[in-house]
């Protein structure tokens, strides 16, 4: 029968992570090393008891030390700065392409005019492209600084894309009632459409579940690969709509000439190249699995199973 400990005496438990601890003391110290190191909690600073010899470190506990103020000070893999730095050329050249296309072979850019049109290509290139990729890039990026901090960049990057999203969507719709226009006949539209409310629902459910402080951590915690799966999905959607619509200008814009190899065309061509491109870059980085951000210790501590380091009884169960 399993025996419950008094608060103070004796270990407790052995964490998953590989993180042994025993029973605060009045002088409780953090004992680290690394990598592949076994960390302990123990009373003063004493070798480590016998009962926590059967830990293993996990692979995740490579490259991260954490310090005697509990901060984790996690190594850059050597190769993750340069690409990131070729993703992002990849992507400001891809935004500053879509301008020439627009400034040099559709007329620019005026909401008050014919030209309306054109915001939307731009906004959905700058909203649901460079701005998504980057929001997704942003838990590779900022390896060491704070969880909280880190999450509100990476909701706000998505808030300026939703935002820049639904004006380039109001661009086009408000076209297309002043022309005459037809609207959501076309392959290009439907995936348009599909796109900005999986992202605007990702985004919505991502909030409730990870920024409101409402969530459970267990929650959060079975909620959380569904989160990144959608989100990488819902990027290579966003880059796959982009080529229809790119390919939809086109055709309506050059007809037969397309196949003649006229400039515009050419150019277009290239814009897609560096759509895929840069899509790729930024999946390559996300599906990395040694390029993921290490736990620190605040994320280690809001883990324990408090059940099980007391007498018996969560906080919530009380």
């Amino acid at each position: 029968k399993k025996q419950k400990t008094k608060p103070g005496t004796g270990p407790l438990r052995s964490l998953e992570f590989g993180v042994s601890f025993l029973a605060p003391s009045p002088h409780m110290e953090l004992l680290a090393s690394c990598p592949r190191s076994r960390l302990s909690l123990w009373g003063g600073w004493a070798p480590p008891p016998s009962h926590s010899r059967d830990l293993r470190p996990l692979p995740q506990d490579d490259g991260v030390c954490l310090s005697m103020e509990g901060g984790a000070a996690a190594t850059t893999p050597a190769a993750l700065p340069y690409y990131v730095a070729f993703s992002q050329l990849l992507g400001l050249t891809l935004v500053a392409m879509t301008g020439a296309w627009l400034g040099l072979y559709r007329g620019g850019i005026a909401w008050e005019s014919d030209l309306q049109f054109n915001a939307h290509p731009l906004c959905m290139v700058i909203g649901l492209i460079f701005l998504q990729g980057n929001a997704l890039l942003v838990y590779r990026v900022f390896r060491n600084e704070a969880k909280r901090t880190t999450k509100v960049l990476h909701g706000l990057l998505h808030i300026f894309a939703l935002v820049i999203a639904l004006v380039g969507l109001v661009a086009v719709f408000d076209y297309h009632r002043k022309k005459g226009y037809a609207d959501l006949y076309s392959l290009h539209s439907w995936c348009g459409i599909l796109v900005f409310v999986l992202y605007f629902v990702q985004w919505l459910v991502g909030f409730s579940f990870f920024l409101f402080p409402g969530a459970s951590f267990s929650l959060r915690s079975r909620y959380r690969p569904q989160h990144i799966f959608f989100g990488a999905t819902i990027f290579l959607l966003s880059v796959g709509t982009a080529l229809l619509g790119l390919k939809e200008a086109l055709l309506f814009n050059l007809g037969g000439k397309y196949s003649a190899f006229e400039p515009e065309g050419v150019l277009a061509n290239v814009l897609g190249l560096l759509l895929v491109c840069f899509g790729g870059a930024v999946l390559y980085i996300l599906t990395r699995a040694d390029w993921k951000r290490p736990s620190q210790a605040e994320e280690q501590a809001l883990s324990m199973d408090f059940k099980t380091l007391t007498e018996g009884d969560s906080p919530g169960s009380q």
